[in-house]
This record gives C-alpha cells, sequence and structure tokens, in this order.
C-alpha cells in the first residue's frame, strides 16, 4: 500500500475508536515517522497548487492530526531545557549541507516541517509542523509560521509576522505565500488568505478574508486573495455604523489597497536582497 493508503487507513482506526495512543504499535508509529520524513523532505505537503488553484490534500492533514492523537506527551530534552509534547523538534544537522542557515538561540522548527535549500531563520523564530518554506526565503526574528503554512521560494518575512495556520478543518486551505513575495515588518496573515506571486505587501497589513481588498488594477473588491504583482498596504474606509452617535466623527474600518508595483519599489527589493547574501 501507498502512504497515503496507509494513513487513511489509520486515521479511519482511528476515527472509530479502534486505534488509540493506547493500542497504537511499533509499527503504526514506524508509519508515522516516515510520514513525518516526507512532510520534511517536501515530498509531500498540506496544499498544492494544481490548474493554477491551491487544493488541500486532507490525508496530509490526517496524518499531521495522528501524530498528536497516537503519541504519549513526553518530556524532550532540547537546549538544556525539558519540553513536555508528542513531537521532537526537527533534525537540522543538514542544513549547511544545502546551504541554509538557521541562527541560535531560539530558531525552533517543530518536526514534520519543510525547510528548502538556501534558505535563512533568524532567531528567535518558529515553525510548526507541516509548514513549508521555499528555497532562498528569509524567515526574520519573531516571525511565527503556523502549522500547514505554505511559504514559496525566495520570499522575504519582515521581522515580527505572523503566518496563521490552518490545520483544521482539515478541507480548509492554509495561508499560502507564493513565490517571490516580500512581507514587511509586522504583517499578519490569517485563515487561508493567498497572496499571489511577486506581490509585496507593506509594514503591518493585516490580511484576512475578512477584509476586503480593494485591487485598483482590475477595479474590483476582492476577498480572501491578493493577485499576483500587487503593491499592497492598509487604508481605512467609513464603517456601516459610522453614523452611530457613539462615534461624533464617524466611524472607519480597515481596508487593504493594491497598486501595480512601481519600478522603485522593485529597486529597493533589490538592494535589500544584497544584504541577505
Amino acid at each position: 500500500m501507498s502512504l497515503k493508503n496507509n494513513i487513511s487507513s489509520l486515521w479511519d482506526k482511528n476515527t472509530s475508536g479502534e486505534l488509540t495512543s493506547e493500542t497504537c504499535t511499533e509499527d503504526d508509529l514506524a508509519l508515522l515517522d516516515e510520514f513525518l520524513d516526507t512532510l520534511e523532505s517536501g515530498s509531500v505537503r498540506a496544499a498544492e497548487k494544481k490548474s493554477e488553484e491551491w487544493k488541500v490534500n486532507e490525508w496530509v492533514k490526517h496524518g499531521i492530526l495522528l501524530n498528536f492523537s497516537l503519541r504519549d506527551k513526553h518530556p524532550i530534552s532540547y537546549g538544556g531545557i525539558t519540553y513536555n509534547d508528542v513531537l521532537p523538534v526537527a533534525d537540522t544537522s543538514n542544513f549547511s549541507q544545502r546551504g541554509t542557515r538557521n541562527t541560535p538561540s531560539a530558531t525552533v522548527i517543530r518536526r514534520g516541517a519543510h525547510i528548502g535549500s538556501n534558505a535563512i531563520l533568524m532567531s528567535p523564530c518558529f515553525v510548526n509542523i507541516g509548514a513549508s518554506i521555499g528555497d532562498g526565503t528569509l524567515v526574520d526574528s519573531n516571525d511565527v509560521i503556523g502549522s500547514c503554512a505554505q511559504i514559496g521560494s525566495n520570499v522575504k518575512l519582515g521581522a515580527n509576522s505572523v503566518i496563521g495556520g490552518v490545520l483544521e478543518p482539515v478541507e480548509n486551505t492554509p495561508v499560502v505565500i507564493e513565490d517571490n513575495v516580500s512581507l514587511g515588518a509586522g504583517c499578519r496573515v490569517t485563515s487561508g488568505f493567498i497572496i499571489g506571486e511577486g506581490s509585496i505587501v507593506a509594514e503591518n497589513t493585516l490580511l484576512t478574508p475578512r477584509i476586503p481588498v480593494y485591487d485598483l488594477v482590475s477595479e474590483e473588491i476582492i476577498y480572501g486573495h491578493l493577485p499576483k504583482n500587487r503593491r499592497a498596504f492598509t487604508r481605512f474606509v467609513h464603517s456601516d455604523v459610522g453614523n452611530h452617535p457613539l462615534f461624533e466623527n464617524g466611524a472607519f474600518k480597515p481596508a487593504v489597497v493594491a497598486l501595480e508595483i512601481e519600478q522603485s519599489t522593485l529597486t529597493a527589493a533589490e538592494k535589500e536582497d544584497r544584504l541577505r547574501k
């Protein structure tokens, strides 16, 4: 049987109550370890782009959830501190062979996360299980990458950015940041939002399906995604509670404005890229 079929079989047994952490065998745990290895290698992913649309691999999310339901929590020593979890941190001993660097002393990569070649992870940062980070991507200080988040190649995540995770419900698409995207410091991307290839997002921008994107290139209002090659930033528009007596001068709610990328913006980004080499 294939890995997918084996994981699906474990999932059915676990959801029916036939298989629990008490009845889980060494072979079952070995299968889960094999599954985590494939996640870390990048050969399987929680979501993939097919025919220009991102599709969820539900069986992969099932496999991640099984690692929590079928494993017992136990003490794990790391860096002189004892943690209590079901999974250890990832083995990063081969990073240098792939040109990837993770700086001391608080770059935490959980088992089951994929980190590409020539990537940079600055301390402190956290990458959760099922997340995928592409080749040449920079994860800056105080960044958090949630479970199953899909980060493309040559992406720059500014300091203090939070990339939300979507593990449950399993059918939901996780946050996706496509190739060559640049996020300014303090950005928040949540609830399965998708940022299109080549876009540049200003600092402190919140991107979530609940906030409208006023795309001035296509002249439409869109939700849940930012098209490729956009320059996006936060502005405030009048709220529907603007006439409430509690708001003497009117109320406002956040929105995102998207424009075409200017050459001056690209030039500034290229200068910053040179500092990373």
